[in-house]
């Protein structure tokens, strides 16, 4: 492709920095404005009332959505302001930050895609009049005219092209070598055989998962009194994108040893966390999350899966588990299952819900569930393989009784919900990583196919496609990293978490879509990683709270936090 013309870098930076500083101050009073209108009509006594809130849904989470934008847009300013900091705004980040001012405000103003033939129009919160001002702000005006043309995106086009795709801003020196050392090892070990596995539907071999381990994937945030590296959730990000980067599962796998570290770690007596927290940060012992139910979905309350205490002939106790469990990733080969259950069937809703670590044998295609009390099968799917999915039947399944977590009664569902800011954000990661894979999927082929004389690169729709998957991949990873150093600096972020998992998964799906639109009928052949690549990030809206959910979550933490 020809040297990019920077002309579209009119703008020098301190003029750049200070239009988009004026435009995120415009943008946050816009969604100052949502929150208000939208709390008259949900919230007329003060107080949210859910039947309101879920009359007028479609508000509701186009509120979350305007809010989405607005924690991207300044965790954008952040990045950029840094890098300017350091010297090192080079033009793909200015481009970037252009862009996505630019696309963002103007989506804001006249409609955000929150899914397939859905948006959240200003009418929709009564914002008409807002959204004119929005667009009459002098910066957002010079923003949206100029920010995100043809000019930027052919410019964004070939600096990809050269494999400049803006620099992620890793905190320190230590971050930046760990995800050079990770990508080395997707490169080599992971990216040339993930698409087999998939197309096999193979689990991800033994020896990576070793490999991982060695690598200190699974201890990362373990503190290092127990044998892990001690690092906080940003690392775990970096990680987590990085070997997302090359298959979702390889990456999904670090998830399994972070929610049941956090659980132990957060939630545990000192017993368990000395027997299970070193193993588990070696890589020695695999867990799984054992949580859904066929019936309940993103419904705890309605949780049924029972534990009984009983006493044995020999004396002991333990706990005997009977029920339903579905979607229970890696069931098969891991080793040990926090398994949530409810204790006390005289309480309803949430109370009455505890946490079991359920230590079981590894299983096989052949066998997957050797033990008593255990029983299920595999559940084919479309994407998201290498550890394969699980439906477990369990009858008077027997845990000891110190594997309560916690050692009390009625703790599980508090224990769970101090992991789901870290899920969320470690999931966020993770569609990270599968669009940043859908961006390179589609440069690559745009690159090397050519049609009518020349390389598809050339066609402006195909080189707009490629500037603005890099645009928004660079906003999802920002946000999610955002949020990953407000939960390393102790902040309450679980409004930041969900809103980061919202974003960079219908990022990573908007990615893969295009990319496979750029391979044509290619793309549709399961011989090409693209066709993976959609299959996985369809996923990413659904797990750990889907699309739907997490935005009325957000719309109701919003609604329900004091004003700023």
């Amino acid at each position: 492709m020809a040297p990019p013309d920077l002309s579209a870098l009119s703008l020098p930076p301190a003029r750049l920095l200070a239009d988009c500083r004026a435009a995120l101050l415009a943008a946050g009073q816009y969604l100052a404005m949502a929150r208000h209108r939208l709390g008259r009509r949900v919230a007329p006594e003060g107080q949210v009332d859910a039947g309101l809130l879920t009359v007028h849904q479609h508000a509701a989470h186009g509120l979350a959505w305007i809010a989405t934008y607005v924690a991207s847009l300044r965790a954008l300013l952040d990045w950029a302001v840094a890098l300017e900091a350091q010297g090192a705004l080079t033009p793909p980040e200015r481009l970037i930050l252009s862009a996505g001012f630019a696309e963002y405000l103007a989506q804001m103003a006249g409609g955000i895609p929150m899914g397939q033939g859905e948006f959240a129009r200003p009418a929709d919160l009564d914002l008409g009049t807002e959204a004119a001002m929005l667009c009459a702000n002098p910066a957002c005006a010079r923003l949206m005219a100029d920010g995100n043309g043809p000019a930027v995106r052919t410019a964004l086009a070939a600096l990809l092209a050269d494999g400049r795709f803006g620099d992620p801003r890793h905190d320190d020196e230590v971050l930046g070598m760990m995800a050079a050392q990770l990508r080395r090892f997707v490169a080599d070990r992971v990216a040339p055989f993930a698409h087999g596995w998939h197309r096999d539907n193979a689990y991800i071999p033994l020896d990576i998962i070793a490999e991982m381990a060695d690598l200190g994937v699974f201890g990362l945030t373990v503190p290092e009194e127990w044998g892990g590296s001690g690092l906080g959730k940003l690392a775990m990000c970096v990680a987590s994108e990085e070997l997302s980067r090359g298959y979702i599962g390889v990456g999904s796998l670090g998830t399994r040893a972070e929610i049941a570290a956090e659980l132990i770690r957060l939630g545990g007596t000192p017993a368990q966390k000395e027997c299970y927290l070193p193993p588990i940060a070696r890589g020695a012992l695999l867990p799984t999350a054992v949580f859904t139910e066929p019936d309940t979905g993103s419904d705890l309350a309605s949780l049924r899966t029972r534990a009984e205490r009983v006493e044995k002939p020999d004396g002991s106790r333990v706990w005997q588990v009977t029920g339903n469990k579905t979607w229970i990733t890696h069931a098969a080969r891991a080793d040990i299952m926090t398994l949530l259950v409810r204790t006390d069937p005289a309480q309803t809703g949430y109370r009455g819900l505890s946490m079991l670590l359920a230590e079981k044998p590894r299983g096989d295609d052949a066998n997957p569930f050797p033990a008593t009390g255990m029983s299920g099968g595999e559940i084919e799917v479309l994407g998201y393989r290498g550890m394969k999915e699980f439906e477990i039947r369990f009858d008077r399944f027997e845990v000891p009784e110190a594997n309560l977590l916690g050692g009390t009664p009625g703790q599980g569902f508090k224990q769970l919900m101090e992991t789901f800011e870290s899920a969320r954000i470690q999931t966020a990661a993770r569609a990270v990583g599968v669009a940043q894979d859908a961006l390179e999927a589609g440069l690559g082929y745009a690159l090397d196919r050519r049609q009518f004389g020349q390389p598809l690169i050339h066609f402006p729709r195909v080189s707009g496609k490629l500037a603005w998957m890099a645009v928004e991949t660079m906003m999802a990873r920002q946000l999610s990293y955002a949020a990953a150093r407000a939960k390393d600096g102790g902040r309450r972020c679980d409004m930041e978490a969900g809103m980061a998992k919202l974003l960079a998964a219908r990022v990573a799906w908007s990615n893969a879509d295009n990319a496979l639109q750029i391979h044509g009928g290619n793309g549709f052949a399961l011989e090409y990683r693209v066709s993976r690549l959609l299959c996985d990030a369809r996923i990413l809206s659904i797990f750990e709270g889907a699309a739907e959910i997490q935005a009325q979550v957000i719309a109701r933490g919003l609604l329900g936090r004091d004003a700023a």
